[in-house]
């Protein structure tokens, strides 16, 4: 059967080569406008997919219904070809109009050629992907785009496979028959992060089609010093498939080849959709011409035989050749459709332009009248009036020029009041709500399974609960988690067999089966781009970095592709994702991690929870499965073998997001902290008690969000002092933690001591228990820095020790 589909031959008719020719030609004068656009100063930026039209038009002519592109930032013509796009939507990203009714990708968020189907609705639901070609949410950081991309084409393998899912994938699958084609720049492909994806892609025979756009070089730099041979096709020889063996199809055709690029397509296409027989695709002898972007100038590092070559291999150029001599159209006919793309490439582009500066101008004019009545009403009128004449005169309107005059304005009259500097006032308090739906919102979900709106559900107890190992726990938890939802499974390294590295799988594999708890390689960033892919397509996946400190290997997709998905999207897309892992004290320098300045800085748009033992864990779990927004959830490494009491009501319990919860009352310091910290400042706090100074504690359980009802002030109301103490480095997650309380809730006003945090020593951790005690907060230095305010305080009372 597989042969005979191959062996098919593609018949062309005039109506649908011209078509095709038509989408090129409109495509290329498209690009061509941008980059005059960027130099006129009506866009930042351009970057466009000229001399790639042709490869870019087979490819999604190759695409079905269901599909998805996870793609590279220069596929206009792919989106476009399959109606995902027009060009005034494709200029009104240029220009960063952030409406999304003009901008459905991305509300204006990225630069242009960045494209984001839309997959959620106006209250954050799923839409059905299986009637859209799908674009995934673009990234720029080159290679980006693929980890995710195997996830996506992983979730076609779930749902062929695993048919527990028929009954809840009407939104997202067709029995598994859906392709992911991922593309990128041949310069790219020296990336890591690609080569892990061709590696996971051969093992997990999945539907990817992967194309690589060869256009001889990484801006300036050619591909002798990129790729080995030259030639990623060559260099990835060895993954090639055999009658013995699995692994990729690799496909060499030339980007000006219509027909050679039409059959290979549809080859890889039927591979994936049929067989889930992953592909590679290198396109040779790509052509740039207006170089890499609007940024630079290709004469710089191109030879001028080179830059020939891009003349006469245009793949445009070629096609037209081809369209002729094969009797498909005259000289005449092309001509007449070259004219047309001319001036609809035009008319697209002034009307994205016309309705983006029609959108600033309600305001504008708004702000001008209140200026000039301003002007009319103050002794500064002259001052006033020149502002305002600036902001008139601006040739290319934006928004924050409108913000920019009006606080300028409201400096000047700083020292007189008037019925017009009310009006600017107001006028700024209401473009300021504006003006965050349009540029800061939808970071997390809005819709009715926010995580933020799950309610708490305490833990039960009674006199028969048993204390067991916390790791049994989780056991148990997950077992019913994997029982009741089968959209949930877990992988990662370890996961499957050995029931991972502290046993809270075990048992797990055997009963709902390697599909559910997958084994994998050790391979963080497609282990996460697993996740994202699958995520995004409706399923629920928990992936697992073994230890906290192995999350720098995919930090690059975390940061860049995940945390940031549904702002950079607008709301129109989201990866409910949970990332598993542990971390903070065990032994030594790379399992001991607790990196939470890296992971507060790089992965806003992700929860961080950080339990203290596991039965929060197990609550953090089942608030993060009823809901839809990532998260990332640290187990503490030395707590799986600690007793806990098992809730009676284990499955139903909910940790809320953002709540602390006050583990011990006290009157004179509050300490706050957070993970295998607890047990070390709850030590210390027995031991102050002893001195008689009473330690109220106070686990803050998540750190992003953070005390949403801003609870911790209330403590120091009371207590007037306070610790924040952590395990990450000086300047880290206790400096974060502080911030929050004394800048943003306030307590400066309520403490009569300096706030004191207490972090790690600025070094990773040495090794052994002398390594922990010496590079980490132990309970001696929580005592100290307690008793020290005391002292400060009331040093009679509490006379100095050292």
């Amino acid at each position: 059967m597989e042969n005979t589909l191959l062996s098919e031959v593609l018949t062309f008719s005039k109506e649908s080569v011209l078509a095709d020719y038509r989408i090129i030609r409109l495509s290329r004068e498209c690009s061509l406008l941008v980059r005059k656009e960027v130099f006129a100063g009506r866009a930042k930026f351009g970057i466009y997919g000229d001399g790639k039209e042709l490869c870019q038009l087979a490819l999604a002519r190759a695409m079905q219904a269901g599909d998805y592109i996870s793609g590279y930032y220069r596929d206009q013509t792919i989106v476009a070809a399959v109606g995902d796009m027009t060009w005034t939507q494709y200029f009104s990203q240029l220009y960063g109009h952030p409406d999304v009714e003009f901008d459905p990708h991305t509300g204006g968020r990225t630069m242009n050629n960045h494209h984001a189907t839309r997959w959620l609705d106006k209250d954050g639901k799923w839409l059905d992907q299986t009637k859209l070609y799908n674009s995934i949410g673009g990234v720029s950081s080159t290679a980006g785009q693929m980890p995710r991309a195997v996830g996506v084409a992983y979730a076609s393998k779930l749902y062929r496979q695993q048919s527990e899912l028929q009954n809840i994938s009407e939104n997202f699958t067709r029995n598994g028959n859906e392709v992911c084609f991922s593309t990128i720049g041949d310069a790219s492909t020296s990336e890591g992060m690609f080569l892990e994806c061709v590696n996971a892609a051969g093992v997990l025979q999945i539907p990817l089609v992967m194309s690589v756009w060869d256009d001889g070089y990484g801006i300036s730099v050619p591909s002798e010093y990129q790729t080995t041979k030259s030639s990623i096709s060559k260099a990835l020889a060895g993954y090639q498939r055999n009658e013995d063996e699995a692994g990729l199809e690799i496909f060499t055709v030339k980007a000006w080849d219509y027909v050679g690029l039409m059959e290979t397509y549809q080859k890889a296409a039927t591979l994936a959709r049929d067989f889930h027989i992953p592909s590679l695709i290198h396109v040779e002898e790509v052509t740039q011409q207006q170089g890499h972007s609007a940024s630079g100038s290709h004469e710089r590092y191109k030879s001028a035989e080179r830059l020939q070559f891009e003349l006469d291999f245009d793949c445009n150029l070629k096609f037209r050749e081809w369209v002729i001599s094969e009797g498909f159209a005259t000289e005449e006919e092309l001509q007449e459709i070259d004219k047309e793309a001319v001036k609809e490439a035009r008319r697209c582009q002034k009307a994205a332009w016309q309705a983006y500066a029609d959108s600033v101008k309600p305001e504008r004019e708004d702000a001008l009248s209140l200026m000039y009545q301003a002007a009319a009403e103050t002794q500064n009128g002259a001052e006033v009036k020149a502002i305002a004449e600036d902001l008139r005169k601006a040739v290319n309107p934006i928004h924050h020029e409108n913000v920019v005059a009006v606080r300028k304005v409201l400096r000047a009259l700083r020292f007189e009041e008037s019925p017009a500097k009310q009006g600017l006032r107001e006028w700024l308090a209401k473009t300021a709500e504006l003006n965050f739906e349009r540029f800061d919102s939808h970071q997390f979900s809005i819709s009715d399974e926010s995580p933020l709106k799950v309610q708490a559900v305490e833990p039960e107890y009674d006199g028969n609960s048993p204390s067991i190992d916390g790791r049994e726990i989780l056991n148990k938890n997950f077992d019913h988690l994997f029982t009741i939802d089968p959209r949930i499974f877990i992988l990662g390294e370890d996961v499957g067999k050995i029931g991972d590295v502290n046993q809270t799988l075990a048992g797990l594999q055997e009963k709902h089966g390697e599909l559910r708890i997958t084994d994998t390689g050790i391979r963080e960033m497609t282990i996460v781009g697993q996740g994202i892919g699958a995520a995004m397509r409706g399923l629920r996946p928990i992936i697992e970095i073994q230890y906290l400190d192995y999350i720098l290997y995919p930090f690059a997709t975390l940061s860049d592709d995940l945390a940031c998905l549904q702002y950079r999207t607008a709301g129109g897309q989201k990866a409910p994702l949970i990332i598993r892992t542990r971390g903070h004290r065990l032994e030594g320098i790379w399992h001991s991690g607790s990196p939470m300045s890296v992971l507060l800085g790089g992965l806003r748009g992700v929860h961080l929870c950080v339990p203290r033992n596991m039965t929060q864990a197990a609550g953090m779990y089942n608030t993060l499965l009823n809901s839809d927004d990532p998260a990332i959830v640290i187990e503490c490494l030395n707590g799986y073998r600690l007793k806990e009491k098992l809730p009676n009501n284990l499955h139903d319990m909910r940790v809320p997001l953002g709540v602390p919860e006050v583990i011990r009352e006290g009157r004179d310091i509050t300490i706050v902290t957070y993970g295998s910290m607890c047990r070390i400042v709850m030590e210390a706090a027995r031991q102050l008690e002893e001195m008689d100074i009473s330690v109220e504690v106070i686990d803050v359980q998540t750190l992003l969000p953070f005390d949403v009802s801003h609870k911790i002030v209330e403590s120091i109301k009371k207590t007037n002092r306070v610790i924040f103490a952590d395990e990450d480095m000086p300047g880290g997650g206790s400096a974060y933690m502080m911030q929050h309380v004394l800048d943003e809730q306030n307590a400066y006003r309520y403490l009569d001591s300096k706030p004191v945090c207490l972090a790690a020593v600025p070094h990773r951790p040495a090794y052994s228990s002398d390594g922990d005690y010496f590079s980490k907060p132990n309970a001696e230095n929580v005592f100290d820095a307690a008793y020290a305010m005391m002292s400060e305080f009331n040093p009679q009372r509490f006379p100095k020790i050292y």
